[in-house]
């Protein structure tokens, strides 16, 4: 890698560490350079989204930041703001040399004006190095942006014939302790977490993050349900479309069967986290209910491997979907 295409990636390394915590902004990475490429300065998107990524950076450089190059994973924000200042405004303030931006803000009150207002002020802009690279950390974000939705990940935990459960509905556990704790990693990353109503009256699940040091990432509980009304401490969503009223921008879905094929076939899952155990249950409960195709021809190129990885004995394997555009 060139050295701003590794620094662009430590600042979306960085800008992960706000993941599930920023929404509505977005979870951003910056590094700061002084002018002799000593790290003086990084931040990210502090939880509720304020401060910025850039604003915690130059407080920490202070006057070191003047004529250093700043590297961020998005265009810097152009608009004012009650809860604070735009960042371009404060890059030009600090009087930085450079910037180097991996992607650019859909948000229609930056989308280049941010870019414009740096070049107005002679700051050398550079934008498009790791691009996806950056958008995929901020999935989130992108997908309230361009679809008006969080971004959807659906989690299956099956045996090798595709069970949840045995017939009469025991399913713990399917997988072992190290996938289990993958799962809680997956929930700390998600401002909200859903499960069916009848997975709710069964298993009164906690839905929480048990790892430690994480526990205060708990996402916030909601239920599918017709009814409109849930217990206390859960939020009621009547059919998939409703995540569209959802304040985050990442939910989880974690089951069950019925559940998991309603949001299949509404086409709002974007990324799948299956888990699978080497065991066999034969004549267990489905781990996915119907979801309305009406040939195999239907269910191909739908899915894009995009990862794997093993925690044994089970193994992981994450889809996204592919869409057109």
């Amino acid at each position: 890698m060139t050295s701003d295409t590794a620094w662009l990636a430590a600042a979306i390394a960085l800008s992960r560490r706000g993941e599930g915590r920023t929404a509505p902004n977005p979870s951003v990475g910056c590094i700061l350079l002084d002018p002799s490429g000593r790290v003086v300065g990084r931040g990210w998107t502090q939880p509720g989204g304020r401060p910025h990524a850039e604003a915690m950076a130059l407080e920490q450089a202070g006057s070191a930041a003047r004529g250093g190059t700043a590297y961020v994973s998005l265009e810097p924000c152009a608009h004012e703001s009650a809860r604070g200042p735009c960042c371009a405004g404060l890059l030009i303030d600090a009087g930085v040399a450079r910037v180097v931006i991996a992607a650019g803000d859909p948000d229609s009150r930056t989308n280049g004006a941010g870019i414009a207002r740096l070049r107005t002020a002679r700051i050398a802009v550079d934008v498009g190095a790791l691009e996806r690279e950056a958008q995929a950390a901020m999935t989130g974000f992108f997908a309230r942006q361009r679809h008006g939705r969080p971004f959807v990940t659906l989690k299956l935990a099956t045996s090798l014939d595709g069970c949840i459960a045995l017939a009469d509905g025991t399913s713990q556990w399917i997988t072992g302790p190290a996938a289990r704790a993958h799962t809680h990693l997956e929930r700390a990353r998600h401002e909200q977490i859903l499960v069916g109503h009848g997975t709710l009256a069964v298993d009164n699940p906690r839905l929480d993050v048990r790892l430690p040091g994480l526990e205060a990432r708990s996402p916030t509980r909601c239920v599918l349900t017709r009814s409109g009304t849930a217990p206390d401490g859960w939020v009621p969503v009547g059919s998939p479309a409703d995540i569209a009223t959802l304040p985050g921008d990442r939910l989880l879905v974690e089951g069950g069967a019925q559940t998991a094929a309603a949001f299949i076939t509404a086409d709002l899952v974007d990324r799948l986290l299956l888990y699978r155990a080497p065991i066999l249950i034969g004549g267990g409960k489905p781990g996915l209910g119907d979801i309305g195709l009406g040939n195999l021809t239907e269910a191909h190129c739908r899915w894009r491997l995009t990862d794997a990885r093993s925690f044994a004995p089970d193994r992981l394997e994450v889809y996204e979907r592919v869409r057109a555009g």
